[in-house]
């Protein structure tokens, strides 16, 4: 599956939208209708209701009632306008204030809240943003979620790769949630109704004793979660072994009784 990712486009014309630079010289001809905004705003109600590939220009441009080539006067192209509407979706984010409370208590208000943000708009998660947009959206997000790492003797290098760490899990989760709810809607049946249609066929094919380890194992998650796959389980798991894996990082920076207050 082909990846979009940010900052793909022209990189200084997407920094000028997103922090509304204005134009060096005056537009000649008629008033502008539109606005940004305006646009921003019908782009993200196409991704959030169809999908990524629903935001096209020439969708946005119907939606918006005008011709195709009047929206490129606003945005260069979908490059920029994906730019804009990851930003806009991190400047929306909910942030707790979770000053004074325990690392990992920090920490998971972050997970949580980039959780939050995937669920509500899943198309985010399937952008590479290892060239990120950096508008005030994104300097907000992360602004907020270092200081979850700060304090904790950690170096600026190791808190951005901590940051990272716990993100790219998120992220990864969020896909992972977003392809078995697909796989749901597609079969039109859970978990539970498509292994039992297949049961009968898995049962003739497959020699418990050519794969003695994973019939155990597989049969007792299966049993335990009703499906191979839990995503609610595969999100508490994965965090708890997140955090343990930061835990160990932590924990040799700082005096073990202060660490406890943190």
């Amino acid at each position: 599956m082909p990846i979009d990712r940010s900052s793909a486009g022209d990189p200084a014309r997407s920094l000028e939208l997103l922090w509304r630079v204005p134009a060096d010289a005056p537009r000649r001809g008629p008033q502008q209708r539109l606005n940004i905004d305006t646009v921003l705003a019908v782009a993200l109600g196409l991704a959030d209701a169809d999908g990524l590939e629903a935001a096209t220009m020439r969708r946005v441009a119907q939606q918006l009632g005008v011709a195709p080539m009047t929206l490129y006067t606003y945005v260069p192209g979908k490059a920029e306008l994906l730019d804009l509407m990851l930003d806009a979706t991190y400047a929306r984010m909910s942030r707790a204030d979770t000053s004074g409370r325990a690392w990992r208590v920090r920490l998971t208000a972050v997970a949580e809240e980039n959780k939050a943000l995937f669920e509500a708009h899943p198309w985010a998660a399937t952008i590479s943003t290892s060239r990120p947009p950096l508008g005030p959206g994104m300097m907000a997000k992360y602004e907020h979620e270092l200081t979850a790492l700060d304090g904790l003797g950690l170096g600026d290098v190791e808190m951005d790769a901590a940051l990272t760490y716990l993100l790219s899990f998120v992220q990864a989760h969020a896909r992972s949630a977003a392809e078995a709810h697909t796989a749901r809607q597609d079969s039109a049946m859970d978990e539970e109704q498509w292994w039992a249609a297949h049961a009968p066929l898995l049962e003739k094919v497959l020699d418990p004793r050519a794969y003695p380890t994973a019939v155990r194992v597989g049969t007792a998650a299966g049993t335990a979660h009703g499906a191979a796959y839990n995503p609610e389980h595969a999100w508490e798991f994965g965090l708890s072994r997140v955090l343990d894996g930061l835990a160990a990082l932590v924990d040799n920076r700082t005096d073990p009784t202060e660490n406890e207050a943190r």
